[in-house]
């Protein structure tokens, strides 16, 4: 099936991924380019829209990023928003200054005023607060052109020309802090695009079903299963697809968190594919042994997850398709021109160089985390693996500070079972972006009963962020933290001391080590 689609175009924003996934959770199809794409491409994909990014540039500089002005007479409605708005305007014969001391420099939270008879600003109130930063700002629109949104310092907070579709915004609607922000989306989609809203999780998950059925046909698929959310939605996918002709290896290294192991076995142990549960943890703790560097730690057990995937791929024979989670972020991190150094996405590059693949399938490339998530459902995963907290592939070997021995490991898995338990009886799982304990290797004195300890200091570590590029410690109530604290002193052996990271990502990274 072919869906409506939306181009959004990348001049460099920090909110490129944000803005399509508000684009898709409005039911319609989008995809990210670099605004240098030709627009021949971009007719032949016959968008319904086309939207413009912010960027950190000023439109007058010099090898400033720009847009061919052809685009805006395709026909095509085109939203500009922030530095995509100022470059409609500059395109088009508009002026667009620095904001001097006394201008339109404007950052944060700010009121601002709309146009009641724009279809951008449709339903919504007269007034309302739009998130803004920026340092230029579009003085005069081009001709055509009318303004339909001020604030105090900002004389176009937003301009538009009616009959050719053209729409901007100076602010970023796909934030939260900007209000109404995904009504205007929205608008912009159904009244200014008139999209049909085609875009669906149930529809994409019998698409991809059938689409895998007839690549496959008759061959054999092979999928390293790591009992993460994508591993397993792929499994899902692929089992509903082809059945027996799919191998799933999941190879448990010992560094999983409680009970993973079971669950992942419960899941996809027993039914029709082909599961092979790899009991891996002597060897890699024997690797392991003495190790304390992380990035050593790191490097031994992805050699080591190669070493023991051999050894079982060579068991099955020959096989046709390798299958991956690769996820859609991947995808736009990888080929946005200057974007392609912030992540490096090759997959297959950890993965055994023996076996000879036809080709790669990797049914969630065109899908954000949360679309996984909903297509999960859509396959009947349990909810626990649906929701499963992000875990870093080295598992909790990277979470504990120091050697790596399986008093440790056991410590640790009681005490992190804990944690996420009462977060979830509290009802917080779901505003916590990630959560989890660190066994650091720090002893101090306690007292217990009568007696002096001197045990381990578990760190609690929880965040908020949108794109785990930039995060911010989350605000855990203090009751909850201390409900916790003392559920894991009293239960977990070896821990007198319980402290939570209050630092945000920067300076800090997410995990510890």
């Amino acid at each position: 099936m072919k869906h409506e689609l939306v181009v959004v175009l990348d001049f460099g924003g920090q909110y490129n991924q944000l803005i399509a996934r508000r684009v898709r959770e409005c039911n319609v199809y989008c995809e990210v380019h670099p605004y240098t794409m030709p627009l021949a491409e971009i007719q032949a994909k016959a968008p319904i829209g086309i939207i413009f990014t912010g960027g950190p540039n000023s439109v007058y500089e010099e090898n400033a990023p720009s847009i061919e002005k052809e685009i805006f007479s395709l026909g095509i409605p085109v939203l500009g928003i922030c530095y995509g708005a100022q470059v409609m305007a500059q395109s088009l014969g508009g002026v667009v200054r620095t904001a001097d001391a006394a201008a339109a420099r404007e950052y944060g939270k700010t009121p601002t005023q709309y146009s009641q008879n724009s279809k951008l600003f449709a339903g919504l109130p007269e007034t309302g607060v739009s998130w803004m930063s920026h340092g230029d700002y579009i003085e005069t629109p081009p001709d055509g052109f009318r303004v339909t949104a001020k604030t105090i310092a900002c004389p176009v907070a937003a301009m538009e020309h009616a009959e050719k579709r053209l729409y901007a915004l100076q602010y970023p609607p796909e934030v939260n802090h900007t209000e109404h922000g995904i009504s205007m989306l929205r608008n912009f989609l159904y009244q200014v695009c008139s999209a049909k809203g085609d875009w669906t999780m149930g529809d994409y998950c019998r698409d991809t079903i059938q689409a895998v059925r007839e690549k496959v046909g008759s061959g054999k698929v092979l999928l390293a299963l790591s009992g993460g959310v994508d591993s397993s939605v792929v499994a899902a996918l692929l089992k509903r697809a082809i059945g027996k002709q799919l191998t799933c290896i999941f190879v448990d290294h010992g560094l999983m968190r409680k009970d993973e192991g079971a669950e992942v076995d419960a899941v996809f142990a027993g039914g029709e594919i082909h599961f092979v549960h790899v009991d891996a943890e002597a060897r890699f703790l024997q690797k392991l042994a003495g190790v304390t560097d992380p990035e050593r730690k790191r490097k031994i057990i992805g050699e080591e997850f190669i070493r023991v995937f051999e050894e079982e791929a060579k068991k099955i024979g020959a096989v046709d398709f390798l299958a991956q989670g690769t996820i859609y972020p991947d995808v736009i991190e990888s080929g946005l021109g200057a974007a392609a150094v912030i992540k490096s996405h090759h997959n297959v590059g950890g993965l055994p160089d023996f076996v000879d693949f036809k080709e790669i399938i990797e049914p969630l490339r065109l899908l954000f985390k949360d679309e996984v998530r909903q297509l999960g459902r859509e396959l009947e995963l349990p909810e626990y693996l649906v929701m499963r907290q992000p875990f870093p592939g080295p598992g909790l070997a990277i979470r504990i500070i120091g050697e790596i021995t399986k008093e440790k490991l056991d410590i640790l898995r009681d005490a992190d079972a804990i944690f996420r338990e009462e977060i979830a009886n509290e009802g917080l799982s779901s505003s916590i972006s990630q959560y989890f304990a660190v066994l650091t290797d720090m002893r101090s004195v306690g007292v217990m009963g009568d007696g002096r300890t001197y045990d381990y200091t578990l760190a609690l570590r929880g965040v908020t962020t949108t794109d785990f590029m930039t995060a911010d410690w989350a605000r855990i109530p203090y009751d909850v933290l201390d409900k916790i604290s003392v559920r894991i002193v009293n239960e977990v052996r070896c821990i007198n001391r319980i402290v939570y990271d209050i630092t945000s990502k920067p300076p800090a990274t997410i995990e510890w080590e």
